[in-house]
């Protein structure tokens, strides 16, 4: 089957030529796992013609393959690399949309976007290419743009020269050069092998980790950020791959800093700006030298940098040349010394070692044509040249000594150097086998030409120090683009190189130990050997070499340091998920990081101003150990999860050891450095969790997800065992949201409240529900449950989002209800608003669904919260001031209406608002002590809040209790003609009206009372029906004064009618004595027999209980009350809605709460 591809450039950023024309449509639903555009209608007719600007073969257009294109937006489920995101190995989005053509297997045509053919598989294997990224990509890029591309070649490089030897170069620098000698000479060579060999274990397990990281699966160039990054998760890989630039900006200053210390001590010392007058002054003119220094050095190197890595790239052959050749000269010099050491002698005065700086000979005088003269090193100590002048006591009563500064490999000096000799700063560098006599006086001693320590020395310093030369160890994998074949190339060559490095470090402390004296080893700048390298004083031919070589070898470090770790910046920044970072993902035409090269110096500039190579070194060892740390983390913790992508080529690696050397970076972190490390971790720390708040949204397939995973599968397995005790209960809510038609939240301050009532804390489920097909309603589905995910971002509710599609409304909240949560992880908590439209609502069933809502949270012992008016709750951003939160305890089901306010006090928005809780006393309560009893109650409940019992006296029932009830009756009624015919709907209407009016009777014929009949018309939305409607409307001044009276007239009562009786009354409204008949309607008293005394009592209850709430929390913030249960005879579930609305009329926030028939609050602790 041959494929045959037409690519036609894309120029509008994630639309193809169909949407270029059309900018306002949008796919309904691209496909998530690819990053692709896949419309929701593919494979219908319509898409199937030919594209207006679809480009055709002229040979043979009836083959012709439409327009490849593929959706450049980033994908939320991704990083917006397709690689990453495909199971295919080369895969393009763009390979999805050719043409199929043959019927062998035209019963899988209408599947092959999705399911390709396995010889298209087998053909993207054979023709698999990993381009490289990075420097040469940059430099190598076309300065055309178009259309024309360069021949790509293959990558050809193999383990020796792709992995081992940058290796190589990247482990062995600085450090072997300028502090192994001394660290040999502090510690000791048992001591000393205990530090290398600690580094070494380490960086060896830790490349076995990445070893078995990087042979599972193809790793595109970025190494170990990349490796990290996948494996972990973004938070981690953003907070490591941060660690890791870090790392290596700190290493290129002390690279510069090396520089800048072989240049100014042993090849151009006179090219010091700075220099001391007096000895005590040497370190701080050093400092400054190398802040000087290093800062022009920094310059040159960035601007190197910036002008072309390809000179760097050019050079790095020549600097891995220099360090070959200076450590085959180290060996060299350690043979040699076995037949001729070579003649270095050290000047010792009693047993302290001299430096040999401003004299030639190592003697107090010297005879001279048979004339005793004095020497310079007479001068040092004495107050002048004269044989009779006052010398210092030490220098008179002590011998001057030459002491062979390199003995040899076979003088038996290995003895002598086994063991440490740590010492605090400013003590003398002292050989104990020479004698010493006292007379030292420690106030002028600073003063003389002596070595001494210039830092305190101590061996978990050392290790600080030491760590940086094992470093470098991420070098073969942070060029896998450029291997012919990465999964076997990299773990060979980093083994390989860091088994040779090991070799390399263990044979030179024995060897360093065995040929130099211990006093030169400790001279750590080589002022005993005249300013010489200390081992360039065993190197052979020439000191020269060492010297000459490690000068090399630290400019070629630095300026890879500042080559590589600008890239590594620019590619978290363009991996979007630090936001801050962004800028520096940009850069020139060709790539290069230019605002990240800025950044990168600038950073290296604080190095440089710390100026002590020995201050510096464990800074960098910290982040490196915490990178090490990660991915030996990353591996073990995908061993133990055996996540079923988990399968590296690299077999010799086993969760035992990752741990192990996650152990060992963590224990040499706190070994070096306890507060550098804590410092580290705070850094690192705080880059987590800014990523985790602020940052975008990847999915990586990362191990923490899949750590994640097992860890929620657990604890929902132990939670499964028994229900929570009422110590641990907390509400977990599902939310049922309302969607207006355009999927948009109605009721966001739902949410807001959700919130308030959480703090983050418990189970958070958002649930909606589509009338429909899911097959049809898909596309609105997704689009819904975005839309409540960005809701819920807005107003920083953390849960889950759930969207049903069922064909009809009451099922779906039916199955939300039932089945929401998972295990032990299920709400036990509804919360909903109030259909505030339930009366004008052309179908009754909104408020049929709400009542059925409440029966199944009762049935499935769930607590209820209905928020009435919730448009006005305040936001998040609100903050309430004083005022008050109100609980009407009425009855007890649980104690959740204390809990709530406890709660929401907890929430920034209510902190201020106290808490008052009501209790309604009948006429056999004593009030007094219910209000005591209430108090100790809530004292041993521990809640802060003011108790006030309210008496409710048993009165007659009033008379607009009465008509209440009769309008409620009558409109009752008037509902249940709904489904009938307009004839018989009419029909019913008017004898309903006549029944009214026959049972009326005046009371008072010459009273005058205010009345009056409003006569409306009223159409629905849809034009279908009209429909009939009894509303009655009342204010809470006509309320209460028609309470204060034992009878009282009628209020206004808008009754709406059909169009056909409107006109008849019209009609009948222009006779003269109709007037009289129509207000006769409405001033007439009830016969109160004929109506439902059921009905009446609740309606009492009612409005009694609303003018007593009314009267005292009118003002409250928010009103918190028991929601009384609906009907058990289905038949009065209109009255139900009416006797809530007469319960709540007057109340601005108002929630209804509901029991779930359990006890959520105790007493006891």
């Amino acid at each position: 089957m041959v494929e045959r591809f037409v690519v036609v450039p894309v120029d509008t950023v994630g639309m193809g030529p169909r949407e270029r024309e059309h900018p306002g449509t949008t796919e309904a639903h691209p496909a998530p796992d690819t990053g692709g555009s896949v419309g929701s209608g593919a494979g219908t007719a319509e898409e199937k013609e030919p594209l207006e600007d679809s480009v055709f073969e002229p040979q043979d257009p009836e083959a012709a393959v439409p327009i490849l294109q593929y959706n450049r937006e980033p994908n939320k489920y991704g990083d917006g690399v397709p690689k990453e995101n495909s199971p295919f190995i080369n895969n393009t989005e763009h390979d999805k949309n050719n043409s199929y053509d043959g019927t062998n297997m035209a019963l899988f045509e209408e599947e092959m976007d999705s399911h390709p053919m396995v010889s298209s598989l087998l053909n993207k294997l054979a023709n698999y290419t990993n381009l490289t990224q990075g420097a040469h990509e940059h430099e190598e890029a076309d300065e055309e743009e178009g259309s024309k591309k360069k021949a790509v070649k293959s990558p050809q490089m193999g383990t020796f020269m792709g992995v081992y030897l940058p290796c190589l170069q990247n482990i062995l620098g600085v450090i072997l050069f300028l502090r192994l000698t001394w660290i040999v000479g502090t510690a000791g060579i048992l001591e000393s092998l205990g530090i290398v060999g600690l580094c070494c274990t380490c960086t060896m397990l830790t490349a076995i980790s990445m070893s078995a990281i990087a042979t599972n699966g193809v790793v595109p160039a970025g190494g170990s950020y990349y490796m990290i990054s996948r494996s972990l998760g973004p938070e981690f890989g953003g907070a490591v791959g941060l660690c890791f630039y870090l790392g290596t900006t700190f290493a290129g200053a002390m690279y510069i800093l090396g520089t800048i210390e072989i240049l100014l001590t042993y090849i151009v010392p006179q090219a010091a700006i700075f220099k001391a007058e007096r000895k005590e002054e040497e370190v701080d003119a050093l400092f400054n030298n190398m802040r000087v220094y290093g800062t022009c050095c920094l310059i040159l190197m960035a601007i190197v940098v910036f002008v072309g890595v390809k000179y760097v790239n050019k050079l790095a052959l020549v600097f891995l040349a220099c360090v070959i050749l200076s450590i085959l000269a180290i060996y060299a010099g350690v043979i040699k010394s076995i037949f001729e050491p070579p003649d270095f002698p050290v000047c010792m005065l009693g047993n302290r070692t001299l430096q040999n700086h401003g004299f030639d000979k190592c003697l107090k005088t010297e005879v001279i044509d048979n004339l005793t003269v004095t020497t310079k090193l007479w001068s040092a100590f004495c107050d002048g040249p004269e044989l009779n002048a006052t010398c210092n006591e030490y220098f008179a009563n002590n011998n001057l000594t030459l002491v062979q500064g390199i003995p040899g490999l076979t003088s038996g000096v290995i003895s002598e150097n086994m063991w440490s000799e740590y010492g605090p700063l400013g003590m003398m560098v002292e050989n104990k086998k020479l004698s010493s006599f006292g007379g030292s006086d420690p106030t002028k001693d600073i003063y003389l030409p002596y070595i001494v320590n210039d830092i305190t020395t101590f061996f978990t310093l050392l290790v600080g120090i030491y760590f940086p030369s094992v470093t470098g160890i991420m070098a073969g994998s942070n060029r896998s683009g450029d291997l012919r074949d990465a999964q076997k190339s990299i773990p060979v060559g980093t083994i390989l190189a860091i088994a040779t490095t090991s070799f390399i470090y263990i044979s030179s402390v024995i060897l360093f130990g065995a040929c130099i004296e211990g006093v030169l080893l400790r001279d750590k700048f080589g002022d005993s050997v005249k300013g010489n390298l200390v081992i360039g004083t065993l190197s052979w031919p020439s000191p020269w070499v060492i010297v000459i070589g490690s000068f090399f070898s630290c400019c070629g470090a630095g300026l890879q340091s500042l080559t590589g770790a600008p890239r590594l910046l620019q590619a978290i920044a363009r991996d979007g998920i630090v936001p801050f970072l962004q800028v520096f993902g940009h850069g020139k035409a060709n790539g290069e990081p230019t605002w990240a090269l800025l950044l990168t110096a600038g950073i290296c500039e604080i190095g440089i101003l710390i100026a002590s190579l020995d201050a510096v070194a464990p800074i960098l060892s910290m982040f490196f150990l915490m990178c090490y740390l990660f991915v030996n983390l990353a591996c073990a913790v995908q061993t133990l999860l055996r996540t079923p992508n988990w399968r590296p080529r690299f077999k010799y690696y086993h969760w035992t050891l990752s741990f192990l050397g996650m152990s060992l970076c963590l224990a040499i972190m706190f070994i070096s450095s306890w507060y550098y490390a804590i410092v580290a971790m705070v850094i690192a720390g705080c880059i987590y969790k800014y990523i985790e708040y602020r940052g975008a949204e990847k999915e990586w397939g990362d191990g923490i997800r899949g750590l994640s995973l097992n860890a929620a599968r657990y604890a929902l397995i132990r939670l499964e065992d028994a229900p929570p005790h009422t110590k641990n209960w907390r509400p977990q809510v599902l939310v049922l949201l309302n969607l207006d038609s355009d999927q948009g939240v109605k009721h966001p301050r739902l949410l807001s409240l959700t919130t308030q009532l959480k703090a983050g804390k418990g189970l958070t489920i958002v649930g909606n529900v589509l009338q429909g097909t899911y097959l049809i309603k898909e596309a609105e589905a997704k689009k819904a449950e975005q839309n409540i995910k960005s809701a819920m971002s807005a107003e920083r509710t953390k849960g889950f989002c759930h969207v049903v599609v069922s064909s009809n409304l009451r099922d779906g909240v039916s199955h939300l209800i039932q089945s929401a949560g998972l295990g032990g992880m299920k709400h036990n908590t509804v919360l909903m608003s109030w259909p505030g439209t339930w009366r004008q609502a052309s179908d009754p069933l909104s408020w049929k669904n709400f009542i059925e809502t409440v029966r199944e949270t009762t049935a499935a012992h769930q607590a209820l919260l209905v928020a009435k008016n919730v448009d006005s709750f305040p936001t998040n951003q609100d903050r309430l001031g004083e005022g008050t939160i109100d609980v009407w305890w009425v009855v007890h089901d649980g104690g959740l209406l204390m809990l709530l306010p406890f709660l929401l006090r907890q929430h920034k928005v209510w902190r201020k608002c106290k808490m008052r809780i009501f209790t309604v006393a009948q006429m056999d309560d004593n009030s007094i002590q219910m209000k005591k009893d209430l108090q100790m109650f809530l004292y041993h409940l521990r809640l802060d809040a003011e108790v006030e019992v309210v008496e409710m006296h048993d009165n007659d029932i009033s008379a607009f209790t009465y008509e209440k009830t009769l309008v409620m009756e009558q409109r009752s009624q008037m509902l249940k003609q709904m489904h009938l015919s307009r004839t018989e709907r009419e029909r019913e209407i008017q004898s309903i009206t006549d029944e009214s009016r026959s049972s009326i009777r005046r009371k008072n014929q010459g009273a005058t009372e205010n009345s009056t009949v409003s006569r409306q018309s009223s159409t629905a939305e849809d034009n279908q029906e009209d429909e009939a409607q009894l509303i009655h409307d009342k204010n809470t001044a006509s309320h209460v004064a028609l309470n204060d009276k034992a009878e009282a007239g009628p209020e206004q009562v808008h009754m709406t009618w059909t169009k056909e009786k409107l006109f008849s009354e019209r009609n009948r409204n222009r006779e003269p004595n109709a007037n009289v008949a129509v207000r006769d309607l409405f001033n007439m008293k009830p016969e109160w027999e004929s109506l439902n005394q059921s009905n009446v009592r609740r309606m009492h209850t009612a409005v009694k209980l609303n003018e007593v709430v009314v009267n005292k929390s009118q003002g409250a913030h928010l009103v918190l009350l028991n929601m009384p249960g609906p009907p058990k005879n289905r038949g009065g579930d209109e009255n139900y809605m009416e006797f809530l609305e007469v319960l709540l009329e007057g109340l601005n926030r108002v929630l209804l709460v509901r029991g779930g028939g359990r006890e959520v609050i105790t007493i006891y602790s």
